[in-house]
C-alpha cells in the first residue's frame, strides 16, 4: 500500500519486471471521506466526554463509558488517547470482534450470538448459535476437523502421556513425540535440526533474543509481525527497518549500516541479521525471497525467515516459501514456523544447523523454563505433517495443498472481477480487501454475519488508521460449492458497502 493515506495501490504480478508494475489510483474523494469520518467520530467523542463532566449525573445514561480516574497518588494506568479510542471508537463496534464459537473451527463454524443492552459495554450470549461458513480461521489445510480419522492418534497420545507435561523441555517435558516432531519438521523444511516450543508467538519472542544481542544489527521488514518486534526489542540489538518487501531499500539500508558501523564508536557490527516473513498475514503478500537471498550473500548477512503463514500453504509440496521460489533452504540461516495454521495444532519451531539448535537448547527461556507443548498437540502436528509428506500411504496431503491453491485463486479472481481492491499475491490463501472507511468495518462484518459468513475485519491499531480491511482466509476444507455460495453473499455486501473501488465488472459496463 502506497503513500497518501492509502490512496495508491501498487500491484506487482509474479514473474513481471518492476517496470511493468501496474499502479491503481484510489479516488481522492475516498481518502477525504475517511479522514472526515474519523474527524467526526473523534470530535463527537470529545464532546461526549466534556458533556459527562459538565452535565448532572442524573441526566446521563448509566453505562461504564467514563474516563478512567486514577487513584490518589497513582499515575493513570491507561494512556489517554488509547483509553479514549477504546471507549469512543472501538466500543461502538466491538461486537464485530471476539465472537465466541461453539464448535471446532472447520470449514463451517457455529458462532454464538450476542446481545448488548448498554451500547456494547457488555455483550451477553443469547444461547443461540448461527451456522456460518468459516472465512476467518487460519485452517489452511483443513486439519482442524474434529471428525477426521487422524484424531485417533491424538487421543492415543493423550491416553499415554496425559493432557499436559507440567514441565519445561529441559527438565522432564520431552517425550518421544516431541523428538519425532522435531526430526520430521527439520526434514520437511530441509534443515539438519529443529527445536519446538509450545507457543508460536513465543518462538519469535524468545529465539531472536537468544542469538542476537548488543553489537548486533537487526534489519526488519517494516510490516513484520508483533512477535518479531517483541523478540528484536528484547535482544538489546540495534534495530532498523526497510520498506515493506522492497529489496532495493533493504540493500540501501545494509550499505548505510556497514558504512556507518555501530552508533558512537563506528565499530563494525558483530553480525547483521535480516528478518522477514514468508507470507505477510495482513497484506497476503509473499516475500521477495530470491532477491533478499542475493543481497544476504552479497553483504555476508544472516537471514531469518518467519514461515508462520507460508509453511504448508506455499510450494508444490507445502514446504514453504523456499520451495515456492526454488531457493535452497541452506541459503536461509534460520527458518521459523508455527503449527497453528496449516497443522491444526499449537506451538512453533526453529529449524537451522545442528550447532544453532544445540545452542538454543541451552540458551532460550522458551526451552529452559516454559512448559513444554502438550503431547496431544505435538501428536496432532506430527500426524498432519506425516499426512502432508504422504507417510500415511495416501495422497491426501498433496490433494489438500492443491485444493488450497485452487480455492485461493478462484476466490481472489472473483473478488477482483467484482471491482474490489484486493491485496496480495495470487497464490496466497490470505485475501485482504480494502474497506478504508471506519463505518464500513461494522457494516461489512454485521451484514456478512446476517448472511451466515464468518469474516474478520481489521482496523487500527492492527493496520494503519486509514487502511481498514476485511481479511478472508481460505482453507482446503472449503468446497467449490462453499465458495460459490460465499461469493454470492459477499457480492451483496460489497454493493451495500460500496466497495467497488476498482470500478464495476466488465459485464455490467457492457450491459
Amino acid at each position: 500500500l502506497g503513500t497518501g493515506g492509502g490512496t495508491l495501490m501498487k500491484v506487482v504480478k509474479k514473474g513481471t519486471d518492476k517496470e511493468d508494475a501496474r499502479e491503481e489510483s484510489i479516488p481522492f474523494f475516498v481518502t477525504l471521506t475517511v479522514y472526515f469520518s474519523y474527524a467526526v467520530l473523534i470530535l463527537f467523542g470529545y464532546l461526549r466526554d466534556i458533556g459527562r463532566k459538565l452535565l448532572p449525573e442524573s441526566w446521563l445514561p448509566k453505562r461504564a463509558l467514563s474516563k478512567e480516574v486514577a487513584r490518589e497518588g497513582y499515575g493513570p494506568l491507561l494512556e489517554d488517547f488509547d483509553d479514549f479510542y477504546t471507549r469512543r471508537l472501538y466500543r461502538r463496534i466491538r461486537d464485530c470482534w471476539n465472537r465466541p464459537i461453539a464448535s471446532a473451527p472447520g470449514p463451517w463454524v457455529d458462532v454464538m450470538e450476542r446481545h448488548s443492552d448498554d451500547y456494547n459495554v457488555t455483550l451477553n450470549v443469547t444461547g443461540t448459535t448461527k451456522r456460518c461458513l468459516n472465512l476467518a480461521s487460519y485452517n489452511y489445510l483443513g486439519f482442524a476437523d474434529p471428525k477426521a480419522k487422524w484424531n485417533k492418534d491424538v487421543v492415543q497420545s493423550a491416553e499415554k502421556f496425559g493432557p499436559a507435561m507440567g514441565s519445561a523441555r529441559a527438565e522432564v517435558g520431552t517425550t518421544f513425540v516431541h523428538r519425532e516432531l522435531e526430526r520430521c519438521i527439520a526434514e520437511y523444511v530441509g534443515k539438519p535440526a529443529a527445536l519446538t516450543l509450545g507457543m508460536g508467538f513465543a518462538t519469535n519472542a524468545f529465539m531472536i533474543s537468544a542469538f542476537c544481542g548488543k553489537g548486533d544489527l537487526l534489519i526488519s521488514d517494516s510490516l513484520n509481525h508483533a512477535s518479531i518486534v517483541v523478540g528484536a526489542r528484547a535482544s538489546g540489538s540495534k534495530i532498523t527497518v526497510f520498506k515493506h518487501n522492497d529489496a532495493e531499500d533493504l540493500e540501501r539500508v545494509i550499505r548505510r549500516a556497514i558504512i556507518d558501523g555501530q552508533p558512537k564508536t563506528h565499530r563494525p557490527w558483530r553480525k547483521i541479521v535480516i528478518i522477514v516473513e514468508g507470507l505477510y498475514s495482513m497484506e497476503g503478500e509473499i516475500c521477495c525471497l530470491k532477491e533478499i537471498v542475493e543481497i544476504k550473500k552479497k553483504y555476508k548477512c544472516y537471514l531469518y525467515v518467519d514461515e508462520a503463514h507460508s509453511i504448508g500453504a506455499l510450494g508444490e509440496n507445502g514446504r514453504g516459501v523456499c520451495e515456492y521460489f526454488g531457493v535452497d533452504p541452506a541459503d536461509v540461516d534460520v527458518l521459523m514456523g508455527t503449527f497453528t495454521k496449516s497443522f491444526g495444532s499449537v506451538g512453533g519451531y526453529i529449524a537451522s544447523s545442528e550447532e544453532v539448535v544445540k545452542y538454543l537448547r541451552c540458551r532460550t527461556p522458551g526451552y529452559l523454563y516454559a512448559t513444554a507443548m502438550a503431547p496431544p498437540c505435538a501428536q496432532q502436528a506430527l500426524t498432519a505433517l506425516r499426512i502432508i509428506l504422504g507417510e500415511d500411504g495416501t495422497d491426501m496431503g498433496r490433494k489438500k495443498i492443491a485444493q488450497l491453491r485452487s480455492n485461493s485463486m478462484l476466490f481472489r479472481k472473483r473478488l477482483k472481477e467484482m471491482g474490489c481492491l484486493v491485496l496480495g499475491d495470487d497464490d496466497s490463501p490470505i485475501i485482504p480487501v480494502m474497506l478504508y472507511a471506519p463505518a464500513k468495518m461494522p457494516m461489512f462484518s454485521r451484514h456478512s454475519l446476517e448472511r451466515n459468513l464468518a469474516v474478520v475485519v481489521v482496523g487500527f491499531p492492527a493496520t494503519p488508521l486509514l487502511e481498514a480491511r476485511v481479511r478472508f482466509c481460505l482453507s482446503a476444507g472449503h468446497t467449490t460449492e462453499d465458495l460459490e455460495h460465499a461469493l454470492k453473499q459477499v457480492e451483496e455486501v460489497v454493493d451495500i458497502c460500496a466497495l467497488r473501488y476498482m470500478g464495476k465488472p466488465k459485464n455490467e459496463i457492457a450491459a
